[in-house]
């Protein structure tokens, strides 16, 4: 089980490893559109623990570009550990 906490809300979610990211972003606020990462507005920042995410989609690196700190969160799923993230 891994942790998302939310750096702007201090809000911290627990999830089984494996899960998506997208209810627990949607539910704190992280606005979302298509969810097939192609719009690009769920755009997350990880503060802390990228790590601790699965692997960039191709339609990341497609809308992206670089792969630094920003991610899609109907993208991501968590892999363990704790993630922190901005929006």
């Amino acid at each position: 089980m891994g942790k998302i906490i939310f750096d702007n809300t201090k809000e911290e979610v627990e999830l089984d490893d494996g899960c998506p990211i997208a209810q627990v972003c949607e539910d704190a606020g992280v606005p979302f559109a298509c969810t097939e990462g192609v719009c690009g507005t769920c755009v997350i920042e990880v503060v802390d623990g990228m790590e601790n995410l699965s692997e960039f989609t191709q339609e990341e690196m497609d809308f992206l570009g670089e792969q630094d700190r920003e991610r899609l969160a109907c993208q991501c799923k968590l892999k363990g550990g704790c993630v922190k993230i901005t929006f």
